[in-house]
């Protein structure tokens, strides 16, 4: 993967260049939209955002894994995870420059 992080400092100063807001309000309206989109997840299981994406949370079961680096087998706990499926939108964005 390349590329760098995009960091809530980035999305708020890109909220303050775009919209205009201050930078104070930018940074709070960047931190309500990630608030909400982390409780509609755990709320609902998963979230849809229209044009980019949807966010799903899947369950694993237990099962053995095996220490890479000794061999010993190690049962892995159940747990759940969040897969990301990108939307055609974006898909098609993504691929533009490719063709």
């Amino acid at each position: 993967m390349t590329g760098r992080t995009i960091t809530r400092a980035d999305l708020s100063e890109s909220v303050y260049a775009t919209v205009g807001l201050s930078r104070s309000e930018s940074g709070d309206l960047v931190e309500a939209v990630l608030d909400e989109m982390s409780e509609a997840i755990l709320r609902e299981g998963g979230l849809k955002v229209s044009s980019f994406g949807s966010f799903a949370v899947r369950s694993k079961k237990e099962r053995v894994g095996r220490n890479p680096k000794t061999g010993v087998e190690v049962p892995i706990t159940p747990r759940k995870v969040l897969v990301f499926r990108a939307s055609h939108i974006l898909k098609k964005r993504m691929n533009e420059g490719n063709e």
